[in-house]
């Protein structure tokens, strides 16, 4: 429905306006449900949001501003606004960045990858995106701080319901020099299916998704897919073949894959290309 009256116009600025007949004609809903959606909107005290929102130094950016990342317009399903907190000014920077996932039960092996490549893709000014989850995600928004780099952690979810909650730390430190980004309110919180949907937006923020390790059935592989279809590049890191976590990494270089032994094998594909 929001894109339908966005649509209409695309600064909502006459929202408060529009009458049941107005909605029901413009959204094809009853004239039930459109004095309901009418009744709500009145019921939401927008200012005291707005003014909260700023205080905690939440800031939305719809869809039609200038600072909405122009990779994410070209979804096929693009949040029709973006809620970010920290450097604000960092989105200009996802013209420049790489997602960075894998298995939430990641070892030893996807740690150590992370810290061999991060120097690199860090000194390349290369924006590291990931999704805050426990296990890879963690491993590479942390390296990314270590090495003194930015990065972005897009998250299922409202800010007010950060998930994991061990994360909230790391939240924090991100918020320093990087970025949380959610396309829900930030009183929203994270149900199972807005993990998948948020893949979509780590993957087309992004020049290429790194996926570090992955079982078949990860979520992961949903990033990579995404990625695929968004038309950009996939990077595996290869893994030992008795191991179920390098599964679905194996099986993606098989499927032709950039196989990453450095942070020069993704460099060379997204930066001096």
């Amino acid at each position: 429905m929001i894109y339908l009256l966005l649509k209409q116009e695309r600064d909502l600025s006459s929202l408060y306006n529009y009458s049941s007949s107005d909605l029901s004609t413009l959204l094809s809903i009853s004239s039930a449900r459109s004095l309901s959606i009418i009744r709500q909107l009145h019921e939401v005290p927008i200012y005291s949001l707005l003014q909260q929102y700023q205080q905690q130094d939440i800031r939305f950016i719809p869809i039609y501003h200038s600072e909405y990342p122009h990779c994410l317009k070209n979804l096929p399903q693009p949040p029709w606004g973006l809620y970010v907190m920290g450097k604000k000014g960092m989105l200009a920077d996802v013209s420049m960045s790489l997602a960075i996932v894998g298995a939430r039960q990641a070892d030893r092996y996807a740690y150590q990858s992370i810290q061999l490549l991060m120097p690199g893709l860090v000194k390349s000014g290369l924006l590291i995106i990931s999704g805050l989850a426990r296990g890879a995600d963690t491993f590479a928004h942390e390296a990314a701080l270590r090495a003194g780099g930015k990065t972005a952690a897009v998250i299922a979810g409202g800010f007010y319901h950060l998930y994991p909650k061990e994360n909230k730390t790391l939240a924090k430190r991100i918020l320093s020099n990087g970025l949380l980004i959610s396309e829900y309110p930030p009183v929203t919180k994270p149900a199972k299916w807005q993990f998948p949907a948020r893949n979509r937006l780590i993957s087309g923020l992004s020049l290429g998704t790194l996926v570090v390790q992955a079982g078949r059935k990860s979520g992961s592989l949903i990033t990579a897919y995404c990625a695929l279809e968004q038309g950009k590049e996939v990077f595996c890191i290869p893994g030992r073949i008795t191991d179920h976590l390098s599964d679905g990494t194996n099986d993606l270089i098989s499927d032709g894959a950039k196989l990453v032994r450095s942070s020069e094998d993704i460099l060379a594909e997204i930066i001096r290309k």
